[in-house]
């Protein structure tokens, strides 16, 4: 019997998809710190600072350590194969441990000063804290998978294991996009799929490979969870340009001058007409100038404007329109409660319409 309290009913409002992020949180947050304690200091220290926990002095507050996406959908996968929420908890931690092991070792890479409105972890505590914190926080999410000795738990450790390996293929694809002068609109999305793709699918299928789901079900709800994986993205990539500094809590066109060739601006160069030639001018010029970051605002804006002319803001918004349909095709034909199913759709289409 699940608690009342760690029940929840499918969702009809905003307010019902607040309730499942707040389940995942709420269920994975004291195991997330626990693992976080077993770190040596001062690692346990920079951790807590990365999660929100403590401010740069140590002092406990009340941070926001993020929309807690991955832990609902770990809880909602092994509620997917008839188990308790509870269930997937190891899983919702890993997973997080993971992403969080990501963001610091990019946050790093792309030199970003600002996170969820406060200063990075390499910015305050240096490269290399963020560096070994990041390493460190991969290592948990493979202790907390194995330690519990199952089959179901090495299974989850091997699905785990591959996408973060996709991760980091994507990091390195894309770190490899911002030094060339064109990527195609397929191989922007092969990196999406494994930059974001491959952690959301395993969020999505971690939690009933947990409870004991056959690899026919766990597949299907990692394709669900890939293909809304690439819709996020598509969504943080407008976001990336056109995203205001006060919901983003990074500086106002951020892509654009860390030279990401995210969706919007590959599928503006692959457009025809004066403004997608004007764009790829610009751009090729600027990849002749290490020092892109000296730009003014009015020249970041003229690049944003012809990718919205040239066709790559609307562009990129279909795409993610298209991703959605795909995720919610992958869950047809599996059995599971339908209050779950109900919740899986309502936490998809909150990936597709957060604020911009």
């Amino acid at each position: 019997m699940i608690p009342a309290h760690e029940q929840v009913a499918a969702p009809d409002t905003r307010e019902g998809v607040t309730a499942l992020l707040e389940r995942g949180r709420t269920l994975s947050t004291p195991v997330l710190r626990a693992a976080v304690d077993r770190l040596a200091s001062p690692m346990d220290t920079v951790a807590a600072y990365h999660f929100g926990w403590i401010d740069a002095e140590g002092n406990p507050v009340d941070g926001d350590s993020g929309k807690a996406v991955r832990p609902a959908l770990a809880l909602l996968s092994a509620e997917a194969a008839g188990a308790a929420p509870q269930v997937g908890v190891p899983g919702a931690v890993a997973v997080e441990l993971v992403h969080n092991f990501s963001l610091l070792h990019d946050d790093l890479m792309d030199g970003d000063e600002q996170r969820r409105h406060r200063d990075t972890v390499w910015k305050v505590h240096g490269p290399a804290q963020a560096i070994l914190v990041g390493d460190a926080l991969f290592a948990l999410a493979n202790e907390i998978l194995l330690e519990h000795g199952t089959v179901e738990a090495g299974r989850a450790t091997r699905r785990l294991t591959v996408a973060t390996r996709k991760l980091i293929d994507g990091q390195a694809q894309d770190i490899s996009f911002e030094h060339r002068e064109r990527v195609t609109v397929a191989e922007c999305l092969e990196m999406e799929g494994n930059k974001t793709g491959a952690l959301l699918a395993c969020a999505s299928s971690i939690g009933a490979v947990l409870g004991g789901a056959d690899d026919v079900t766990a597949d299907a709800l990692e394709s669900y969870g890939y293909h809304l994986g690439l819709a996020f993205q598509a969504i943080d990539d407008l976001l990336g340009i056109w995203g205001e500094p006060a919901v983003t809590g990074k500086q106002t066109w951020s892509d654009l001058r860390q030279r990401k060739k995210s969706l919007p601006v590959v599928a503006a160069l692959a457009a025809e007409g004066s403004a997608a030639g004007r764009l790829g001018e610009l751009l090729a010029a600027d990849a002749k100038n290490p020092e892109i970051g000296e730009f003014s605002e009015e020249e970041f804006a003229i690049r944003a404007a012809l990718i919205e002319e040239a066709g790559g803001r609307e562009w990129t918004s279909q795409e993610a329109r298209r991703q959605h349909a795909t995720a919610l095709d992958a869950l047809n034909g599996v059995e599971m409660p339908e209050d779950t199913r109900r919740n899986l759709l309502a936490l998809a289409d909150f990936v597709v319409v957060r604020e911009r």
